[in-house]
């Protein structure tokens, strides 16, 4: 059995999250966008100097999740208490957002994603949060039913822009 350590991620791993992020995302939505498309949007989001800058945002919380000595995946919490941040349904309530649960493919299946979600949601209930929610997209059936397990329930949508393209995101939350 492979041993799964989570580490919390710091400023320095700007350019680890980087490239994990553009190859874990590549991976899994290349095949359904324009390579235009995925271009504009891996560029402006994730590079170094954007992802540094997101894990110094005292906002963010990045968890890294390791198999062995090799960084597999991330996940990226965001603590705001700007309500008009969070979805109808959602203001007025004390939540933490997963704005990302990213994993190399070749590790699907071997708790990586299960890891990190339990992290998570440990930090939600340490922050005395009373729900977290996300955005899925809405054909990604894996992700969906990942989070389903975990109890989240689907309230509402919203438009995730890929480069030009407007796409639905599903919104899911799950009470702590």
């Amino acid at each position: 059995m492979s041993f799964i350590s989570i580490t919390r991620a710091s400023r320095e791993d700007g350019d680890l999250i980087a490239s994990l992020s553009r190859r874990t995302f590549y991976d899994a939505f290349a095949r359904f966008n324009t390579a235009e498309n995925m271009d504009k949007f891996m560029n402006s989001h994730y590079n170094p100097e954007s992802l540094s800058a997101e894990t110094a945002d005292p906002e963010n919380i990045f968890l890294l999740a390791w198999l062995e000595d090799i960084c597999v995946g991330y996940i990226k919490l965001r603590e705001s208490e700007n309500e008009s941040e969070k979805p109808e349904g959602l203001t007025g309530i004390a939540v933490i957002e997963i704005l990302r649960l990213y994993t190399e493919q070749k590790t699907i299946g071997k708790g990586i994603g299960k890891a990190l979600m339990e992290s998570a949601l440990n930090i939600a209930r340490e922050k005395n949060k009373k729900a977290v929610w996300l955005g899925v997209w809405e054909h990604n059936a894996r992700a969906i039913a990942f989070y389903r397990k975990f109890g989240f329930q689907i309230f509402g949508e919203h438009i995730f822009m890929l480069g030009d393209d407007p796409q639905t995101d599903l919104l899911m939350k799950k009470e702590i």
